[in-house]
C-alpha cells in the first residue's frame, strides 16, 4: 500500500489504516502488508494536528502498489494540488488501485478517478461533494469499495475499510482478530451508514426510525411529504408523530427542516454557491422563506456565514 500525504492529512485516518495491517501481520506472524508514505516532493508532511511525518518517496519516484491511497484532510487545495492530481491522473491511466481517506475522495475525484464509480466522504463534506460532482455517486456509508476504488469517510471508518480488505485477503477469522485487537466491537459493512448529521445517533432507534430518516436525508432538494415518508416507513401519519415525538423529540415536519438546514450551513461553509443556489438545492422555495428558517435554526441569518470574522 502506499499513502500519499498532501498538507493537512488527517493522521488518525492513517494511523487507523497502518496499524490495522501492522495488527495483521502480528496475527498472521508474517509480513503480509506493507506500507510506504509519498509526498509531492518526498519532504516530510504535516498532518491536521501539527506533527510532522516522514515521508519514503516523492512522486516522481513512487513504486508501483496495490492500492495508492490519498490522504485528505481539512484543506483541499494546497500548493503542490497540479501536481498530485496530474500523478493520480497518471497512475489512475496505468490501471492502479486507487482509494482515498477522509476529503482524498475529493482529490481522487479532481483527478477524475471516481467517475463511474461508486464512492464516500465524510458526513460533513457531502453535500459539498455532490455539488461539486453531481455525476458521482457518493453514498453516506462508512465505506466503499468499487472495483479498483476504495474510499472511507474519515476517522475509525479507515479501519473499518482496512478490516473488510483483510477479510476479502485473508478471510473472517483474521479480520475479527485484527479488530478484537483493537477493541473494536463490531465490523461495519459498507453498507453500514455514516451518523446524518451532529450528535445524531441512530444506532440504537427503530428499523422504520432509519429508514425514514435517511430517506429525508436523500431527498433534500426535493422534500417528500409526511404522507409519503409514513407510507415508506409503513405506518400512518400518527403512528410516524408519536415516533418522532418518542424518539427525537419533535414532529417529522421539524427534524426534515433540520436536515435540510443543516445541508444548506454546509454548503453556504464549504461552497461558492450563491444563497439563493443553496436556498433551492435545500427545497426553499424562496430566498426570504430560506433566510427565515435559518435564521430561527442558527440565530442569525444566511449571509452571515460568509462575513469576515473580526
Amino acid at each position: 500500500m502506499a499513502f500519499l500525504l498532501v498538507h493537512r492529512f488527517p493522521m488518525f485516518s492513517l494511523a487507523s489504516a497502518v496499524d490495522t495491517m501492522r495488527s495483521a501481520n502480528q496475527t498472521l506472524g508474517r509480513e503480509f502488508y506493507r506500507w510506504t508514505t509519498v509526498s509531492f516532493d518526498g519532504e516530510p508532511v504535516m498532518a491536521s494536528n501539527g506533527m510532522k511525518l516522514n515521508v519514503d518517496y516523492s512522486l516522481r519516484n513512487t513504486p508501483s502498489n496495490d492500492i495508492a491511497f490519498v490522504c485528505a484532510g481539512t484543506v483541499i487545495d494546497f500548493p503542490e494540488k497540479a501536481a498530485v492530481l496530474a500523478a493520480l491522473h497518471r497512475w489512475g491511466r496505468r490501471g492502479w488501485a486507487l482509494g482515498a481517506l477522509t476529503l482524498g475522495s475529493h482529490v481522487l475525484a479532481e483527478a477524475g478517478q471516481l467517475d463511474r464509480h461508486r464512492c464516500t466522504i465524510h458526513w460533513e463534506n457531502r453535500a459539498a461533494f455532490q455539488e461539486r460532482f453531481p455525476t458521482i455517486e457518493c453514498t453516506g456509508n462508512v465505506y466503499e469499495i468499487d472495483r479498483k476504488r476504495y474510499t472511507s469517510a474519515g476517522g475509525t471508518t479507515s479501519m473499518d475499510l482496512f478490516l473488510e480488505i483483510i477479510r476479502r485477503d485473508l478471510g473472517p477469522t483474521i479480520a475479527n482478530e485484527v479488530a478484537g485487537q483493537f477493541q473494536h466491537e463490531r465490523v461495519r459493512s459498507p453498507s453500514d451508514r455514516q451518523r446524518v448529521g451532529p450528535g445524531r445517533d441512530l444506532a440504537s432507534k427503530s428499523v422504520a426510525l432509519r429508514k425514514v430518516i435517511e430517506l429525508m436525508a436523500e431527498n433534500l432538494e426535493d422534500p417528500i411529504s409526511v404522507v409519503s415518508l409514513a407510507k415508506t416507513g409503513g405506518m400512518s401519519v400518527r403512528q410516524l408523530e408519536r415516533l418522532f415525538s418518542l424518539n427525537v423529540n419533535m414532529t417529522p415536519g421539524r427534524y426534515y427542516i433540520t436536515l435540510r438546514l443543516e445541508r444548506a450551513r454546509a454548503l453556504l461553509r464549504q461552497t461558492p454557491m450563491s444563497i439563493l443556489s443553496v436556498a433551492l438545492a435545500t427545497g426553499f422555495a424562496s430566498q426570504s422563506y430560506f433566510a427565515r428558517s435559518y435564521r430561527l435554526q442558527f440565530g442569525y441569518l444566511p449571509s452571515d456565514e460568509r462575513r469576515p470574522v473580526a
